[in-house]
């Protein structure tokens, strides 16, 4: 059932008219930017400044994906560079989170790794991190084999595993020993059933044998990404036995009064802050992780 409705809702937002009421009118751009922090980098660090005061760590993300030319790409990496510097000048509680088709994985491999290296380069001189997330299944083994190698030269990366990908067990396994931040999360793009788990109750059954996997390794660093309760009371029972840092991830805008309790209540919580005008696959995935979302955005157009 999971996956029809994932299907369904990424069917819905490529609809034209849908990109349209989105993308060109008030209405959908403020809808937007309930869950985008802005177009600049600006918008995003006076974010990150809000939830710092508030006791909340951020992870930065400028949108975009799937770079079509080497120029973009080269572009891409100046401005994660920039980034890391106004992290560093402001004295933020953050990271930076980065796709590598952003950075030309798949176009040029070898320029994507040098840009990760550049990355992790400078964010290490300020003792910063960076997460590297992780996109559709096509790209999964690559992601995974410029993650580790860019782990075992800085030692200050992160990566994303999907508890839907039926390899993700054994890809648990391989990166959980290079002592990384790993922030696992549900998935959110359209994969076929021998390729992941189709039903949200084989996802969330997956989702907690991983995080039972995953709070169990000392080396790594657990992020816990998710807005499900059960989830989160899953991961917050399994960390009471641990020692070593972990952390609950939860997307800007969604769920805010969760977020705040958690707070509240002590947990460790790190929020993904996204921002940059590339902003639409990043929402239509949004509304397909949480078809209430899209349910959301339709009020606010009919005026309700």
């Amino acid at each position: 059932m999971r996956g029809f409705v994932v299907r369904i809702v990424l069917a819905i937002t490529r609809w034209r008219w849908v990109r349209w009421l989105f993308t060109k009118t008030r209405v959908g751009r403020r809808v937007a930017l309930r869950f985008v922090a802005g177009e600049s980098l600006d918008d995003a660090v006076a974010a990150a400044h809000r939830l710092g005061e508030a006791g909340v760590p951020v992870s930065l993300d400028h949108l975009g994906e799937h770079v079509t030319d080497l120029t973009s790409a080269e572009a891409a990496r100046d401005d994660y560079l920039a980034c890391l510097d106004r992290i560093a000048a402001e004295g933020l509680d953050a990271n930076i989170s980065v796709k590598l088709t952003q950075l030309g994985m798949g176009l040029d491999d070898d320029l994507c790794v040098r840009s990760l290296d550049a990355l992790a380069r400078r964010a290490h001189e300020s003792g910063l991190t960076v997460t590297i997330d992780m996109e559709d299944s096509a790209h999964t083994a690559a992601t995974l084999d410029i993650y580790e190698l860019a782990q075992k030269a800085h030692g200050n990366l992160g990566v994303a595993l999907q508890a839907y990908l039926r390899r993700t067990p054994e890809d648990l396994a391989r990166v959980a020993p290079l002592a990384g931040h790993i922030r696992l999360c549900k998935g959110a793009y359209d994969e076929p059933a021998e390729i992941a788990f189709l039903s949200r109750k084989e996802v969330d059954a997956a989702f907690d044998d991983l995080c039972a996997a995953l709070m169990a390794q000392p080396d790594a660093k657990p992020a816990i990404a998710t807005h499900d309760d059960a989830r989160i009371a899953v991961a917050i029972e399994l960390a009471e036995p641990r020692d070593q840092p972990w952390e609950i991830q939860m997307l800007y805008g969604i769920r805010k009064s969760l977020q705040r309790a958690l707070v509240a209540d002590g947990h460790p919580l790190r929020v993904y802050v996204p921002y940059g005008d590339a902003w639409y696959p990043y929402l239509t995935r949004r509304m397909a992780e949480r078809p209430a979302n899209l349910w959301f955005f339709l009020r606010a157009v009919l005026g309700r």
